[in-house]
């Protein structure tokens, strides 16, 4: 059976912004597309919603317009919708057990000029075994609300498809499977993959090498020599694939922020690996990115299993 690139809706204009991009992404791929809503039980769910609607028939219309209107848009794309019962973290994580990806919407900026990402999505990324994509709403578009026209904002998402993919790796533990999604995604949508590695210097190092021109060029040249050895195995598999390497000092989130402006989609590793039993790590670096990062950014567990079909 054939695994679904799947979305996770709850209505709002990011997770319409998701649905968007998750069709664009089926169709390069060619693979289906699920979207999926979460229907939880709780002490206000027979309280209508404004305009009258109970909450129960909103969580199964909005799936129902959204595909139907993503049909219209992606022509022969096959599109399913499901409204399943259960917390919605452990909901988005049980599916994407049988997805290609996970894709989620987050909210706008907050007071720190970041990105708002709820518990929902949080807690979903820190748990599933398969990658999570985290897409933005629109500039223009509300934060906020109960529904939306479906595929209302989406053209921005599928053009964003066409730009740079940009692939943060870290040389200590490139992963696999990072790189594996970064080069499968560029490969996708014919663009460039621009690989960034930042080298942050600790305290003891010695103060001054943002000034010492000699010592930075030994450093980024030393850092563009165990990237290229690092791609070489992926230069081969993908040869059809541009790649630049981008070696820099400085902080690896804000590299690939940065770099993330122009960037169609941001690829960022996740240790699979808690530190202790029960306690899922994200990473400080994917943290970052995940909450600052203007592009979709995925977000991809090392050691990943294969999807269940």
């Amino acid at each position: 059976m054939t695994v679904p690139v799947t979305v996770g809706l709850n209505g709002t204009p990011a997770s319409i912004a998701a649905a968007d991009w998750g069709a664009r992404e089926a169709a390069l791929r060619g693979l289906p597309l699920r979207l999926v809503s979460a229907w939880e039980w709780q002490p206000f769910s027979y309280a209508p919603l404004a305009g009258g609607e109970m909450p129960e028939q909103w969580s199964v219309r909005v799936p129902e317009e959204t595909a139907a209107e993503l049909r219209r848009r992606y022509p022969g794309l096959d599109v399913t919708a499901d409204r399943l019962t259960g917390p919605p973290p452990e909901v988005l994580c049980e599916v994407a057990k049988g997805s290609e990806l996970l894709a989620l919407g987050s909210t706008g900026l907050g007071p720190l000029a970041g990105f708002l990402l709820g518990s929902v999505a949080m807690a979903t990324v820190a748990h599933t075994e398969r990658p999570v994509v985290l897409v933005r709403a629109h500039e223009g578009e509300g934060d906020e609300g109960e529904g939306g026209e479906a595929g209302g904002g989406g053209g921005g998402a599928s053009e964003a498809g066409d730009r740079a993919v940009v692939l943060g790796i870290d040389l200590s533990s490139p992963g696999d499977e990072t790189i594996r999604f970064g080069f499968a995604a560029a490969a996708a949508r014919s663009a460039p993959l621009r690989v960034i590695n930042g080298w942050n210097p600790p305290p003891y190092f010695g103060h001054g090498i943002g000034d010492d021109e000699g010592r930075r060029a030994e450093v980024i040249d030393r850092t563009a020599a165990s990237m290229r050895a690092a791609l070489e195995p992926w230069r081969e598999r993908y040869p059809a694939v541009e790649v630049a390497e981008e070696p820099g000092i400085g902080r690896p989130a804000r590299l690939l922020s940065e770099a993330g402006a122009g960037a169609g989609l941001v690829v960022v590793g996740r240790r699979a690996t808690p530190r202790r039993p029960g306690q899922p790590r994200i990473g400080h670096v994917a943290h970052a990115v995940m909450h600052h990062c203007p592009a979709p950014v995925a977000v991809v567990p090392q050691a990943l299993p294969p999807a269940a079909a």
